[in-house]
């Protein structure tokens, strides 16, 4: 007998330890449910619900082809050892198949449930899935981790041109076994469910996951490189959340683009070169996680950057977290977040770049709060992300250049259609108010004003990183 664990790779289309597993005889699924782990790893309410909402698409899924689901509680992962073994030994398990997962929790977790089986006599192979590389297998002619995106997407290219990427075939059902599948839980303790429109907005399973694919790569996808940064335009794919949690593959996205394309990687449409470096930058951060493991323990990427004064400014982070810092595009990004689970990516790097440079509040703070609320939070992204806007992280912005968010929200939300959508009291302003409300309008709208001046805080950002200690040659 063959077991599956599934992690974050919630589908049974283009996986390949089911697949493997599926090959080598008849297969049961394993899923472990540990709540402690994820509050521990800052995993937000929405992105549980949605993880046990595919779980639950996934059991059907799974059930059409004969592979009863299990479902055990490892609170954390210090215990999934221990449950394994118990399943191997109830099912008389001969193989275990799982599919990589990076980052150094992860990696000490997989290392110990290999030592438990071997002690078991089961054997465990794991599969790369989640990327379209193996970190490891894409390395600087010096013999290290790529640092630089584009020099790693040039390697990327160059691979994926001598080795187009397939999809698996479909995996066919097997005889049935002899075992009860478990009811997947509704929810967790600890995670309480969110409202149904934030719901609504994330169908869950498959079959919803691959409509949206092909629904962005036959509408939207050729305009991403002119409507990805307007926030009020649909002109992102919004599949992160199913990336993250592995309801989609990165080879079925990267297909779809390809399809779009002709063929063609780096040259032909411009929104679809474009979003093919999207999906590139996923692989780099997740590269970076593996390659350089500090960033994984709340470290900056730039050890130099650990000498930078944050402050401690606890009532501005609190206006920031709730979106009333008094700047409409910060304010209405982060009311999209709270609402929904998930922000656009141009505003991602506003908001946190507003935090980390205007604010000169430490980026984990920030890096905290997103996992907290991201239906889409992934620990290799989010960090990268974060570092990138606060200069401290690999191919990082550099430090002396802030983003001004009212320059910002009036090159990418001229009409200030976003803003009036989540900041309803400012719906009355014309398009020049808005991006910046004089005081009058404030005190009518009932709006608050700026918590910081933009001018002083950005002298005070570009002094405090003009000061730190000159950069290690070993840090370069």
């Amino acid at each position: 007998m063959q077991l599956i664990w599934f992690r974050n790779d919630l589908r049974v289309h283009d996986n390949t330890a089911l697949t493997a597993a599926l090959e080598r005889g008849p297969t049961l699924a394993l899923f472990l449910l540990s709540p402690q782990q994820w509050q521990i790893h800052d995993e937000a309410p929405a992105k549980i619900d949605f993880r046990l909402r595919n779980l639950q698409a996934l059991a059907g899924e799974l059930g059409r082809l004969n592979v009863p689901l299990l479902i055990r509680t490892a609170d954390n992962w210090q215990a999934a050892p221990a449950i394994l073994a118990q399943v191997c030994q109830q099912y008389r398990i001969a193989m275990v198949h799982a599919n990589e997962e990076y980052g150094t929790n992860e990696a000490a977790r997989d290392a110990a449930v290999v030592r438990r089986l071997a002690d078991e006599e089961v054997g465990f192979r794991a599969y790369l899935d989640q990327l379209l590389f193996r970190p490891g297998s894409l390395l600087t002619r010096s013999g290290s981790y790529f640092k630089v995106f584009s020099q790693f997407r040039k390697a990327c290219l160059q691979q994926l041109r001598l080795a187009p990427p397939r999809c698996l075939a479909p995996p066919q059902a097997q005889p049935a076994v002899a075992v009860s599948a478990d009811p997947v839980p509704t929810s967790v303790a600890g995670f309480p469910i969110p409202d149904a429109s934030l719901r609504n907005l994330w169908p869950a399973g498959e079959q919803a996951a691959r409509q949206r694919l092909q629904q962005f790569a036959e509408n939207r996808l050729h305009d991403y490189a002119d409507q990805r940064d307007l926030p009020a335009e649909h002109g992102t794919s919004q599949l992160s959340p199913y990336l993250a949690t592995g309801v989609l593959s990165p080879h079925q996205c990267l297909h779809a683009a390809l399809m779009a394309n002709q063929g063609e990687l780096d040259s032909g449409n411009a929104g679809v070169i474009s979003w093919i470096d999207e999906l590139l930058w996923r692989e780099f951060y997740k590269h970076i996680l593996v390659g350089y493991p500090r960033v994984s323990r709340h470290r900056a990427f730039r050890p130099h950057t650990e000498a930078v004064p944050w402050r401690d400014a606890p009532d501005e982070l609190a206006a920031w977290q709730e979106g009333r810092t008094g700047f409409p595009l910060i304010d209405a990004a982060m009311r999209q977040l709270l609402a929904t689970g998930w922000m656009h990516n141009r505003l991602r790097m506003v908001v946190a770049m507003f935090l980390s440079k205007n604010l000169l509040i430490d980026w984990r703070e920030g890096e905290r709060y997103f996992m907290q609320h991201l239906i889409d939070g992934d620990l290799a992204a989010n960090n990268g992300g974060w570092q990138w806007s606060a200069s401290t992280g690999t191919d990082a912005v550099p430090w002396f250049r802030l983003f001004n968010p009212i320059t910002q929200s009036q090159r990418f939300d001229p009409q200030g259609r976003f803003i009036k959508r989540w900041l309803p009291e400012l719906g009355e302003l014309d398009r020049h108010d808005i991006h910046e409300p004089s005081p009058l309008s404030r005190m009518l709208c009932g709006y608050p004003a700026p918590i910081v001046d933009l001018a002083e805080s950005r002298a005070r950002a570009l002094a405090a990183f003009r000061d730190l200690p000159p950069v290690e040659a070993d840090q370069e």
